[in-house]
């Protein structure tokens, strides 16, 4: 093919959940200077997604469409997808899709209608796939991608995993931020979840140097709050189980000051979490130095002993009790989170985790209520969704009734019956 340079446009699909995967992947896209023939836009709803569209291929451009989804937003991207192709009239745009369910089930995210699947991390084979359309060259072939040959799975290997200090934790060029991913993958690899699956079981972290860095170009934008993306909070600048507080406070004192005079710095609590075993004193008076938040995000998951040992989660009930009370003791609201109907639950675990809830809520924790999902990816994949009884959703509402209890468990519910009617045997 020519390899004359072109105009490429990117066409972000730029909605929850989406656009905070897009947030980092522009940030890649716009630091590689080989990339800088390629325009960027982030569309917010379908409508603008189509209208975009079509401007930049009616201008001349070749226009790469994406979108990333987890499992519980597969189907709406899937119906944008529809819809948008439906509208195009004959317009050429190679549809990309990206993200945890992409990975884990590559040839039903195919077999909906994209072109292209990026399996595994993104930002290497992003930039490959742009680097090639502008040379003119078949995208199909770029490393870490996917898509069907005469109705068959054809993988060009996986996405390269990232170095973090490597690549922006957001799009600061085009105006846009969030928190800063501190810690890529989980040595923990609870059953029901997809990042160590997505992202491998260990810990990579993002240097001290590196997040105030960052920080300090979120100060000149304007931005006063800080937040982080990790899966265990207090697991930073450590490769195992161990909790490393000396690395802990230097990032802090960093970010600290990076933020000054007047920045808040959030840690432990949304979008990340803290692991109840690493709830201590000193590590609680260590976050009270330097923290804005006034909660922490636990995670409980069970107060069934059994369940706890089968979702491999690595702690016990009574470390959770300790978190929740240390918490209190130490000035922070603890919400913990639960996961209802987790595969192998009998009544009596239930039970278990009903009682629990309430203990903690009379210690003055909240409790966040979520219903298991069985995500692609996981061991768990092929479990049941979870369900509740009348009497597990009347103790809930009475929980709730009590503002002891918040969560979108309900809706969950509805999503983990379409995860499961969605999947497709493992045999590829």
């Amino acid at each position: 093919m020519s390899q004359t340079p072109r105009k490429v446009s990117l066409v972000l699909s730029y909605q929850y959940p989406g656009k905070y995967a897009f947030t980092v992947l522009a940030g890649a896209v716009e630091a590689d200077p080989a990339l800088a023939d390629v325009s960027l836009h982030f569309p917010r709803s379908r409508e603008d997604l189509l209208t975009t569209l079509r401007e930049r291929v009616d201008a001349g451009d070749t226009v790469v469409a994406a979108w990333s989804f987890y499992s519980a937003s597969f189907g709406p991207s899937v119906e944008e997808l529809t819809w948008v192709r439906e509208r195009l009239e004959g317009r050429d745009v190679l549809c990309i899709a990206g993200g945890v369910h992409a990975t884990a089930e590559t040839l039903q995210t195919l077999q909906a209608g994209f072109d292209l699947v990026a399996v595994g991390e993104g930002e290497h084979t992003l930039r490959a796939l742009l680097a090639r359309v502008l040379k003119g060259e078949d995208p199909r072939t770029t490393h870490g991608t996917a898509h069907l040959k005469d109705g068959k799975l054809v993988q060009h290997g996986h996405g390269e995993g990232v170095r973090l200090d490597d690549f922006p934790p957001f799009a600061a060029k085009h105006v846009k931020f969030g928190a800063i991913e501190i810690t890529r993958g989980c040595i923990y690899a609870c059953r029901f979840c997809q990042t160590p699956f997505m992202s491998k079981a260990r810990f990579r972290h993002r240097t001290v140097a590196n997040i105030a860095r960052w920080a300090r170009e979120l100060r000149r934008a304007g931005r006063r709050d800080l937040r982080f993306i990790t899966p265990t909070s207090l697991s930073y600048g450590t490769p195992d189980e161990t909790v490393n507080l000396a690395a802990v406070e230097e990032l802090l004192a960093a970010v600290t000051e990076a933020m000054a005079p007047d920045g808040r710095i959030y840690y432990g609590t949304f979008p990340s979490e803290v692991r109840p075993e690493h709830v201590t004193p000193e590590a609680l008076a260590l976050l009270k130095r330097y923290v804005a938040n006034d909660n922490l995000i636990i995670g409980g998951q069970s107060g069934s002993e059994r369940i706890l040992q089968a979702t491999r989660r690595g702690h016990d009930v009574e470390t959770v009790v300790r978190a929740a009370r240390l918490a209190v003791e130490g000035g922070f609201v603890p919400n913990v989170d639960f996961i209802l109907g987790l595969p192998g639950e009998e009544p009596a675990d239930v039970d278990a985790t009903l009682d629990l809830m309430q203990r903690l809520s009379d210690l003055g924790a909240r409790v966040h209520g979520h219903t298991f999902m069985p995500l692609p990816g996981t061991p768990y994949r092929d479990a049941a969704p979870g369900r509740m009884d009348a009497r597990t959703q009347q103790r809930l509402d009475f929980l709730a009734s009590q503002g002891r209890l918040y969560g979108h468990w309900r809706a969950q519910g509805v999503l983990a019956e379409a995860i499961a009617a969605r999947r497709q045997p493992r045999a590829r």
